[in-house]
């Protein structure tokens, strides 16, 4: 029995239902609905823009900023490096010169150095002959001066023979040869 009220009631409810030929049941309450809930939605969008979206919207832009600051200061960087290798690379080259510079200059100078010692060299060895043939000429005349040291000596101890003698011209002559021969030949020849 209370199936068939449950079926009576129904048949009663779907009698007295209005929207019952319609799809798509649209009345007063349903465009109430639909207004309040799209109201609801806006101020629901206003609210989540100010405390959802605008801070997500400033952190998007501060880290857009933040990454073009980075960019330009990369540039900038970049920039200042190529600047820096250009001069570095101008110093390079300045000082290749200098290097090639100093180098001639001291090839300059120790070819000079190297002319100085020569000269000095030979001036040392002209000095050094001269004053061995000065000490030649000295000692040639030493020799000279003994020989006739010498010569006298012997002359005088001839001499003091034939006047002890009185001998006549054959033993003058043999004692002149003995005296002679006792010189030496190479004497009388220089």
């Amino acid at each position: 029995m209370s199936n068939i009220m449950m079926g009576l009631n129904t048949s009663v409810f779907l009698a007295a239902d209005p929207m019952k030929d319609r799809i798509f049941g649209l009345d007063w309450q349903l465009v109430a609905d639909i207004c309040v809930s799209a109201v609801a939605i806006f101020v629901l969008f206003v609210f989540l823009s100010y405390v959802l979206f605008n801070p997500a919207r400033n952190l998007l832009r501060k880290r857009q900023e933040f990454v073009a600051n980075e960019l330009a200061q990369a540039t900038k960087d970049k920039e200042q490096a190529n600047e820096y290798k250009a001069e570095y690379d101008a110093k390079l080259k300045d000082v290749s010169k200098e290097s090639e510079a100093i180098l001639s200059e001291t090839r300059k100078k120790a070819l000079k150095r190297e002319n100085d010692i020569i000269a000095e060299a030979k001036a040392e060895a002209h000095r050094i002959v001269e004053h061995a043939g000065r000490e030649a000429e000295l000692e040639k005349s030493k020799v000279v001066n003994e020989v006739k040291q010498e010569m006298i000596a012997v002359a005088s101890v001839m001499a003091s023979k034939i006047v002890a003698s009185s001998l006549d011209d054959k033993k003058q002559n043999e004692l002149l040869d003995q005296a002679l021969e006792e010189m030496g030949d190479d004497t009388w020849q220089n």
